[in-house]
């Protein structure tokens, strides 16, 4: 639905983190540990919080996130099922996908959970996806990052801003990021592999229950494991997540047995997988034909796991090739039969619009948007398809609504600076697009916004009230980054 290009500002952040931890560790080298929680002596939970909202803007700023409602909904209600029966959560969490075919899934401070699409299209059941988020899930929860950089710095207190840069690579780029790790801990590089390797157990252990806790089958997590290693045995390279996440045919065995010492919980297929895997494959991976023959041949074949999922990746594929008709003609009977089902309510939004069949779309979200109220999918297929109806002003204030209870959203700031832009409100669109920037880590470009939007606002004395306000805090927000 919504496909937006990241604005590389990468290298300069890690730059600028670099720095700050380097006059962190000036600053607190003679400051005593505190007492409690393991890795608590080099970050407070309160500092891996802030520096896991850096990172993430970093990431969203240089990586092809999948900024997709429907999908992240998807992925958070499944994650956020689990983290409600973990133990140590201290803090909310946030999970989101990374566009890439690449078997890859990573944690980092703050409760932030990253997945790439290939994990989503490479299992074949729930249970399975669940299982590498429970995996990453646990790494957070026994703080993982805080004790290894805890563990490090007692053989080498000045290693930690180059560990922090070598994991800030190691997201972006797995083989980069371990040759960083690996030359800031040379002198103690085999104690570091063992603290790794006790992490991949321990998160496994942790896993596996809590997999099983939150109703899912635990024969998932070791399912997946055998699946990647058998894939990639005879490959010379192997997958992002195989290099920070090495898998010894131990291990394997391991979570087979602790997966098999449990209750067996069996399953019927999730129609919400399926569904997201359809639109990862549809959407994100491959050639519109080569899909249309894909979802073609797995329904000739019945080679599906629910056939409703199958016939919603075909429709896909026909709306991707441009074939509307076709696509509106297996929604329309899809949502037939699941009224409400807001997978297929997205993609039959985006065929109304390029259609030009604007009434079916407003009688398709009007009565949703009153029955869910500022649901992320809803509200904004709605506030897109009013904006492509030329309805700038209800566009915008269903977005003004929605982004009360959500300002920090990134499409919903995105869009609105669209509608501002289409009603020529110059300066709150600037305004709209410092928000955009700022959810990007680029403080200076924001407060820019801010600044020339100030200048066309000489009439509305609120509005540059609010935009000086904005820019006290923003730039209180850099600052804060430096000092972390």
């Amino acid at each position: 639905m919504f496909k937006i290009k990241p604005i590389v500002l990468a290298s300069s952040f890690i730059a600028a983190l670099t720095s700050s931890f380097l006059f962190a560790e000036e600053t607190d080298k003679n400051r005593l540990p505190e007492i409690g929680t393991s890795g608590v002596s080099v970050l407070s939970v309160d500092k891996e919080r802030h520096i896991g909202l850096a990172m993430m803007r970093h990431l969203r700023a240089s990586q092809p996130l999948i900024d997709d409602p429907v999908l992240n909904e998807y992925i958070n209600g499944l994650g956020n099922r689990m983290v409600k029966n973990a133990n140590d959560v201290n803090y909310s969490f946030e999970f989101f996908i990374v566009n890439n075919r690449e078997l890859n899934a990573f944690a980092f401070f703050g409760g932030h959970v990253g997945v790439h699409g290939g994990i989503i299209s490479t299992a074949e059941s729930e249970s399975e996806l669940a299982s590498v988020l429970a995996h990453e899930i646990s790494h957070v929860t026994q703080r993982h990052l805080a004790r290894r950089l805890e563990s490090q710095s007692r053989s080498q207190p000045l290693t930690m801003a180059g560990m922090i840069s070598g994991l800030l690579l190691s997201l972006v780029n797995p083989s980069l990021g371990i040759a960083a790790l690996t030359t800031s801990m040379a002198a103690s590089q085999q104690a570091g592999i063992n603290y790794t390797r006790g992490n991949e157990k321990e998160a496994d252990r942790v896993g596996i229950s809590l997999l099983a806790n939150s109703g899912f089958d635990p024969m998932g997590a070791p399912d997946f494991f055998g699946k990647m290693a058998a894939k990639y045995r005879y490959k010379s390279k192997p997958p992002a997540m195989l290099l920070t996440h090495p898998l010894p045919e131990s291990r394997i065995t391991e979570a087979r047995i602790r997966a098999q010492n449990m209750p067996p919980i069996r399953l019927a297929p999730s129609l919400d997988f399926e569904l997201a895997k359809a639109r990862i494959i549809a959407r994100y991976e491959r050639d519109p034909e080569v899909n249309i023959l894909l979802f073609s041949e797995i329904l000739k074949k019945k080679r599906y796991a629910i056939k409703e999922a199958a016939r919603y990746g075909l429709a896909i594929s026909y709306f991707e090739h441009g074939e509307y008709n076709k696509a509106k003609s297996i929604l329309q009977k899809l949502l037939n039969n699941d009224p409400n089902n807001l997978f297929y309510v997205d993609v039959l939004s985006d065929v109304y619009i390029m259609t030009k069949d604007f009434k079916q779309a407003d009688l398709l979200l009007a009565d949703l948007n009153l029955l869910m109220p500022n649901n992320q999918v809803v509200a904004l297929n709605y506030a897109n398809v009013l904006q492509e109806a030329k309805r700038y002003d209800q566009s915008a204030i269903l977005l003004q609504d929605f982004l009360l209870l959500n300002p920090g959203h990134f499409i919903a700031n995105d869009l609105l600076a669209t509608v501002y832009r289409k009603q020529e409100k110059k300066a709150l669109m600037h305004v709209a697009n410092a928000e955009v920037y700022a959810l990007l880590g680029a403080y200076p470009k924001a407060i820019d916004e801010l600044q020339t939007g100030f200048n066309f606002a000489e009439e509305q004395p609120l509005v540059k009230k609010r935009i000086k306000a904005r820019i006290l805090q923003l730039q209180e927000q850099e600052i804060k980054l430096k000092r972390l």
